[in-house]
């Protein structure tokens, strides 16, 4: 007998979509000088990391555009970028919340976008990758609005690796009998908490370093090189 499709509650997505927003929004208004944004600005950043995840997990499954679906969706992310620029000055001494938010919000669209994949077909690794692509889509979108370096490309705490390990954990877990429920459970808190450690100590991974350097100089010093 096979599996019912994996619907994601109406409530659960917009929670993600909500706390997307208000972290987005947190974002946002963290900036000064010349990258300062308007309401308007933060309001669209606050959108993108709400909806962003959802709407590129959607797209990868090329299925119909659940966050185009309701009329929620849309008000949830504007009520909440609203609400985080409101407290954004609260939320900015409380830097413990903010980390906390940001490892929650990617548990749970990694958990979505992986657990919908698995439910319409797709193998485990797929399934994985389009996860990670739906928990660090909305922070890509948003750095490249504002014209940002993009934060999972740089050294840094981890992230994309955390989410990445609690969809695999989802996967794995489904694989072996786990109801499709309990293993998105899972991801949320195995992202979560790898999240947190990495920022609590400061882990990242290994900074890119030239290690073929001399092989490469080898091979090109045939090139000619033009000094100024």
């Amino acid at each position: 007998m096979t599996e019912p499709l994996f619907v994601i509650p109406l409530w659960a997505d917009l929670v993600a979509v909500g706390l997307g927003g208000v972290q987005g929004a947190l974002f946002a208004s963290g900036f000064l000088g010349q990258r300062r944004l308007d309401l308007l600005g933060v309001t669209i950043i606050g959108i993108v990391m709400g909806m962003g995840g959802g709407l590129i997990r959607d797209l990868m499954l090329n299925v119909e555009l659940a966050t185009m679906q309701s009329n929620w969706y849309l008000i949830t992310a504007v009520v909440a970028a609203l609400v985080g620029m409101l407290l954004a000055n609260l939320f900015q001494r409380l830097n413990a919340v903010i980390v906390a938010l940001d490892a929650l919000v990617i548990g749970l669209f990694g958990a979505f976008g992986t657990a919908k994949a698995l439910a319409l077909g797709l193998p485990e690794v797929p399934a994985v990758f389009v996860g990670v692509c739906a928990a660090v889509g909305g922070g890509i979108l948003r750095d490249m609005m504002m014209g940002l370096p993009v934060a999972i490309m740089h050294v840094g705490s981890l992230y994309a690796i955390a989410a990445a390990a609690g969809c695999a954990v989802l996967a794995a877990t489904h694989a072996m009998g786990a109801p499709l429920v309990a293993a998105a459970i899972a991801c949320v808190v195995v992202t979560t908490i790898i999240r947190l450690l990495a920022v609590i100590f400061d882990i990242s991974l290994p900074e890119q370093r030239a290690l073929h350097r001399r092989k490469v100089a080898v091979e090109t010093t045939a090139i000619p090189i033009i000094k100024p």
